[in-house]
């Protein structure tokens, strides 16, 4: 089965009190450890430990996770990505926080990625018997799960074929120069039903352009924005749409500089989706929707 699907984004703040303020109460996530000088956040609706890690040395990725199916699983993509020409090694048990044994891979974007089988569970706040659909006491815009997460590459080509070659990640969606390329210049990524679990799109090497938490629908991501508005929160774009995926979105910032996105919406995928594909002269109606227009800014501004 391989990949199943993302874990956890690792990512560094300036300030752990500051970003703690913005997870926990702004985004309304659980703080559910601090250890090492790390903490440790999931959404109210979501199983393992933690989906979420911050630690302090400004800002930036530290590496993402995804979790894989079995053992098997986890020996055979380690043998994939050596073959593919990757730097791998084998982080043992307990040595990343909550965490079983996992293979660690420095992908040719330079970016740091972990494939793991096991991790803690905590379970959800509503339980498994009789569950009500949401639990009380949520803080700020009440942040279900993490959805997904947008890396920068200097060959987005190279990095979206050892996604697809050796993890066996689908293509929702793909940017080409012209109708029937086959150079891709950005790709969106999918392992579960969602549009993507991650997407990457040409710039420098091993930046993180964002990670997104998901909501229900478009009713909560107007809510999700006053809560921003209220709490003085560095709105980047939005509420706005998506053309590529359909989603509905804000982007934003927390108190490091880090984009976050809030998504609701978008399409269900299946191991057949076909792939969509935009040209690149119409990229900022792929982006955003409803002005037709790219921010420069949205894609140069990276952490």
């Amino acid at each position: 089965m391989g990949v199943i699907r993302l874990g956890y984004v690792h990512a560094k703040v300036n300030d752990l009190s500051e970003a703690t303020r913005h997870y926990g109460e702004t985004l309304g996530l659980q703080l559910t450890d601090s250890v090492d000088g790390k903490s440790y956040f999931k959404g109210w609706d979501e199983w393992d430990h933690h989906s979420v890690v911050l630690e302090e040395g400004g800002s930036g990725l530290v590496k993402m996770g995804f979790k894989v199916s079995s053992d098997e699983d986890l020996d055979h993509l380690e043998n994939q990505m050596a073959a593919f020409g990757l730097t791998v090694r084998r982080v043992h048990r307990k040595e990343e926080h909550a965490v079983g044994e996992a293979v660690e891979a420095i992908l040719p974007s330079g970016h740091v990625m972990q494939l793991y089988r096991e991790i803690e569970v905590l379970g959800t706040s509503v339980g498994t018997v009789n569950p009500d659909p949401w639990p009380d006491g949520l803080l700020g815009i009440g942040a279900p799960r993490l959805d997904h997460l947008l890396i920068t590459a200097e060959d987005p080509a190279l990095l979206t074929r050892f996604f697809t070659e050796v993890l066996e990640f689908n293509i929702s969606e793909k940017v080409v120069p012209e109708a029937g390329s086959n150079q891709i210049l950005a790709s969106w990524l999918f392992r579960t039903n969602t549009p993507h679990d991650i997407a990457i799109i040409g710039g420098p090497d091993a930046k993180l352009h964002h990670f997104a938490f998901a909501l229900d629908d478009w009713k909560e991501l107007l809510r999700a924005a006053d809560v921003m508005s209220k709490t003085r929160t560095s709105i980047d774009i939005g509420p706005t749409r998506h053309g590529i995926t359909r989603g509905e979105t804000i982007y934003f910032f927390d108190p490091s500089g880090n984009r976050n996105e809030v998504f609701a919406g978008g399409y269900i995928t299946y191991p057949d989706f076909p792939c969509i594909e935009w040209t690149v002269e119409q990229l900022g109606t792929g982006i955003f929707y409803h002005n037709r227009e790219l921010n420069e800014a949205f894609t140069s501004v990276v952490s």
